[in-house]
């Protein structure tokens, strides 16, 4: 070998050592980061979210997710819109007044937990509030942001009363079950769920309140999914496959072990009731989550023509300036297959 071409081999011996070594110190790709803000404040139906990300779920689709307590369902629409989170844990009836308002955009909606209408007004149980004709001439309290109280003018058409006889009083959400009973109000706007177990959490028990709720006078509405930007849709529509993928597998854990869902919840919120919480998760499974659709459909999935009807029950109650269609609210494109669906929870 001629000593050209040993000092030749021993060159590109040497840039070979240093340029991996180079990349040895270069830190590795970082995972995607996903900023999203719940509903409400940790509770035990939120139990599928923390499973996926302490299951590593998220971090195996190359996501680093974050997770806000939220306002109101109602409240999580606007804060994705207008760019403070990536997600949000929202109501598609929210979204739908957003859209019809300000279509340019406007969020969209990937995953459809919540399928059964939870919205409804309790009253006390000895209360002479017993119909929705009842309540003209009361006064009503809820969380300004709350998926009811903004659902009301619409349950007013449906079940023929005069709104403008009813007076409304917005109120902090911890204070809701309290004023009810103290009598500072007639009825308050909610979740059913949300007002039985806070009312559990004041030692009030089901026995004490009675609730008109909207689906039973024609309002079969979808409620609460995961609503996404339309920044994230554009620039990063395989972020929103792979979270829902590994929220799917969270959902599912959560069905096969729900005190470990609830366990989830108690890691960011020590102080929650863990039996109570765990009564609460199995109430919205089978009371907002349960619906027959989902047999065929598979959770997480609308049926296109049941979003239409509820778009245009929206559009006329409130007089919205347009009629968004179908595939401005939902779609289906980042779902996971439908086989890999849950299509029963029990």
């Amino acid at each position: 070998m001629t000593f050209a071409k040993l000092s030749r081999r021993l060159a590109f011996g040497l840039a070979l050592a240093v340029s991996t070594s180079a990349l040895a110190g270069l830190p590795a790709l970082a995972d995607t980061k996903i900023k999203m803000v719940l509903n409400w404040k940790y509770q035990g139906p939120q139990g599928m979210f923390f499973l996926a990300q302490d299951r590593g779920y998220f971090k195996a689709e190359g996501l680093d997710v974050s997770f806000d307590q939220g306002n109101g369902s109602g409240a999580a629409v606007p804060l994705v819109a207008n760019g403070t989170y990536d997600m949000g844990f929202g109501d598609i009836n929210a979204l739908i007044e957003l859209v019809a308002k300000k279509p340019e955009d406007a969020p969209i909606a990937v995953y459809v937990m919540f399928n059964q209408p939870p919205f409804t007004i309790a009253v006390k149980a000895d209360s002479p509030i017993k119909t929705p004709k009842d309540l003209e001439g009361k006064t009503l309290g809820g969380a300004a942001n709350d998926g009811a109280l903004k659902l009301f003018p619409a349950f007013c058409k449906f079940a023929k009363i005069d709104c403008s006889t009813v007076k409304i009083t917005n109120m902090q959400p911890n204070l809701r079950e309290q004023m009810l009973m103290q009598g500072q109000v007639d009825g308050v706007f909610g979740y059913v769920n949300t007002i039985r177990f806070s009312a559990k959490l004041i030692g009030l028990d089901d026995d004490k309140l009675r609730y008109i709720s909207f689906g039973d006078y024609g309002m079969d509405l979808y409620s609460n999914g995961i609503i996404v930007s339309s920044e994230l849709v554009k620039k990063n529509p395989d972020a929103i496959k792979g979270f829902l993928r590994a929220l799917n597998k969270g959902l599912i854990d959560t069905l096969k072990d729900p005190d470990a869902a609830v366990a989830a919840v108690a890691k960011r919120e020590p102080l929650i009731k863990i039996p109570l919480e765990r009564e609460r998760l199995d109430a919205t499974l089978r009371a907002e989550m349960n619906h027959p659709e989902i047999a065929k459909i598979g959770l997480g999935n609308v049926d296109p023509a049941r979003l239409k009807t509820a778009i245009d029950i929206l559009v006329e109650a409130n007089n919205l300036p347009s009629t968004p269609k179908v595939d401005q609210i939902f779609t289906p494109a980042f779902l996971p297959p439908v086989a890999d669906l849950p299509k029963t929870l029990f």
